[in-house]
């Protein structure tokens, strides 16, 4: 089997609408154009032989690399260390703004700062998901155009150096389908090339011109983390995190991907591959509180304008008001099919594009997005009266539809049911719902929405508990945990020193986290229609964080914190998954990941702050009861005589 990298072992560059993952190595494996959910140009991450690359990496095999961004950018630096010379590859792509385009270009810089270090490069790209044969034309010293039907991908030579050597060497050279160069560069050389989607014709490129690009994406990136609020104990893993958002939002709308890529595996050579280039209700609901967290009110706000636009589109549907997914455009189409022809990392098939589970109902996504608009609303970006109409209208959809069964946060395969996330979520909708109606003095039938409701709260309690394990748990017909239910507290539907809240966190702490890392579920007691097994859930491992700093136990927290950042790649990236041996897993960066760092990082913050200053009694004998097996909760207030 062909040669894979390790998904940990990326970083990301983007420009607003599309993005690229470059490996310690030097390669650009995936890149997808003019959008994030657009056919890929490079994937040999996906099939080492057929995906496509775009490879720039010393001749000599021995050599040490590192990897880092400029500080407080998004610009990437790979560097080559040999004993005759070190030498970078410098990538990034310049901004584009908010306008859609077809033209978007990655700036691959080659330089040497010491010494001399001899180069090869080679750019073969595997256009439509390597589905296309394409031609090379207008071959020059300037560059040269890769060309399948209307797709073409243009590489522009950059500077006046040519790199030394004999014959051909420091010239663009055909071979096959692929354009290839060698030469030695000398300290203070600059080379490489700039590659050009959109059809324009082949140039050189001046080295001040590609310079000024540098010297700008740069600001741009610098000016955008200096608008950051947060002043607390993890700027850089949180600044990090916030640009990494910022890196999958699509600019035009607003809309965040989960994910940049799709087909990477939650387990190697397993069946668990999905395409995640397209936007969650529920995850980019859940950014709407880090944003505002970190003061970006711009981009959060720009998000409520594209979830109320899917609010108003699908006003009236009988299925419900809105999907759980859709592209970055706000389209529906993501009908799922399978690249058959190919490998699939480290082989693990299917390799699927677009995502069967955009038809399944899954009623959390309502308590998700009122969440976010609430909280929105809290900040100050107001609701208009239009919004507020189709609001109303959704949640009187969701009074008659709350107790359906459905497929619940983590698309599950094996069958609908009345998932208790999906009511506590229910319940959450119609809570914000209320309490937007009384601050704004809005008009709204506010005694329907509350009988509703009390209603859900009431099921929850009796149905969602389970008094033998002393927990509540994922849904009415089971005895299994949920991870998702450490919301439960985050969110307000439970005191986080509540009894039952503390019992249930107890038993989730036994069973579902190992050391720091936490699994969604036990897959092997409640099937979810797949073959299988998969890592720990990076999003729960931070939302365990924030449950148990607001459950008292701080000093818990910090430390589990402390460790999740052992995780994180080379430069503080993380993958949706961990896996036994501290391995990333799944579609990579994950926004869900990054998103629940900042949050829990606000919250501990906080926690920390206060515990410095005061432990009550109320929390130490929280702290103390965790510890203290129970078969059943106690209804006492924690500290109260018994």
């Amino acid at each position: 089997m062909p040669e894979y990298p390790n998904v940990e072992d990326h970083g990301l560059i983007g420009d607003l609408q599309t993005a690229a993952l470059v490996s310690t190595d030097g390669t650009i494996d995936w890149f997808c154009a003019p959008r994030f959910d657009s056919p890929s140009m490079f994937a040999s991450l996906l099939d080492a032989d057929r995906g496509g690359c775009f490879r720039i990496r010393p001749v000599s095999a021995d050599h040490v690399t590192r990897q880092l961004y400029l500080p407080d950018t998004a610009i990437l630096v790979t560097r080559f260390m040999t004993d005759e010379g070190v030498g970078e590859v410098v990538d990034f792509m310049p901004v584009v703004g908010h306008e859609p385009t077809d033209r978007h270009r990655i700036v691959r810089l080659v330089r040497v700062v010491r010494g001399t270090m001899r180069f090869e490069g080679e750019i073969l790209p595997g256009l439509d998901y390597g589905r296309a044969r394409h031609t090379i034309e207008d071959l020059s010293d300037e560059g040269a155009r890769f060309v399948a039907g209307g797709v073409s991908l243009t590489v522009h030579r950059i500077g006046d150096v040519v790199m030394h050597g004999d014959g051909r060497s420091g010239a663009l050279v055909a071979d096959g389908g692929a354009l290839r160069i060698t030469g030695e560069l000398r300290e203070g050389d600059i080379t490489g090339a700039v590659l050009e989607t959109g059809g324009a014709a082949p140039e050189r490129v001046s080295r001040a011109e590609v310079e000024r690009l540098l010297r700008e994406t740069s600001r741009f990136w610098r000016e955008w983390n200096g608008r950051s609020t947060y002043r607390g104990r993890w700027r850089e893993m949180v600044g990090r995190s916030a640009m990494t958002l910022k890196l999958m939002t699509y600019a035009p709308t607003g809309a965040l991907v989960a994910a940049p890529t799709a087909g990477l595996p939650e387990q190697v050579g397993g069946e668990r591959n999905w395409d995640y280039r397209y936007t969650w209700v529920r995850d980019a609901s859940l950014s709407v509180h880090a944003l505002l967290g970190l003061g970006y009110t711009e981009e959060a706000a720009a998000f409520g304008v594209w979830l109320m636009d899917r609010v108003h589109e699908g006003a009236g549907a009988e299925s419900g008001p809105l999907r759980i997914m859709y592209r970055v455009d706000g389209t529906s189409d993501l009908t799922e099919e399978s690249l058959d022809h190919l490998a699939g990392y480290r082989g693990s098939r299917p390799v699927r594009i677009g995502n069967g589970a955009a038809g399944q109902v899954q009623l959390d996504i309502y308590g998700e997005a009122l969440e976010a608009i609430f909280v929105a609303a809290e900040a100050g970006l107001d609701l208009a009266h239009a919004g507020w109409v189709q609001l109303t209208e959704l949640l009187d959809w969701l009074c008659d539809h709350w107790d359906q069964p459905e497929e619940g946060i983590w698309e599950t395969r094996g069958g609908p049911q009345r998932f208790t996330y999906g009511r506590v979520m229910c319940w959450i909708a119609l809570d914000r719902g209320i309490r937007l109606a009384r601050k704004h003095g809005r008009p709204a039938p506010l005694a329907r929405w509350m009988d509703a409701r009390d209603t859900i709260y009431r099921q929850v309690m009796e149905r969602g508990w389970d008094r033998r394990r002393g927990a509540f748990v994922q849904h009415d017909d089971t005895d299994v945990l949920d991870a998702s239910l450490l919301l439960m507290p985050i969110l307000g539907f439970i005191a986080p020193l509540d009894p039952m809240w503390l019992s249930t966190l107890r038993a989730m702490r036994g069973e579902l986290v190992s050391d720091s890392l936490v699994y969604r579920y036990n897959p092997s007691a409640s099937p979810d229609g797949l073959s299988g097994s998969e890592g720990t859930f990076t999003l729960c491992s931070f939302f365990y964080v924030d449950a148990l700093a607001r459950s008292g136990f701080v000093e818990e927290a910090e430390l589990t914190f402390g460790k999740m950042h052992t995780y994180a790649n080379h430069l503080g990236l993380y993958a949706e998954e961990i896996g036994l041996t501290g391995e990333q897993l799944g579609n990579f960066p994950q926004a869900f990941s990054h998103l629940a760092l900042i949050n829990a990082a606000i919250v501990l913050d906080r926690h920390l702050d206060d515990a410095r200053d005061l432990v009550g009694p109320a929390i130490r004998e929280a702290m103390r009861r965790l510890d203290t097996p129970t078969t059943a909760p106690s209804w006492r207030v924690p500290g109260e005589d018994r």
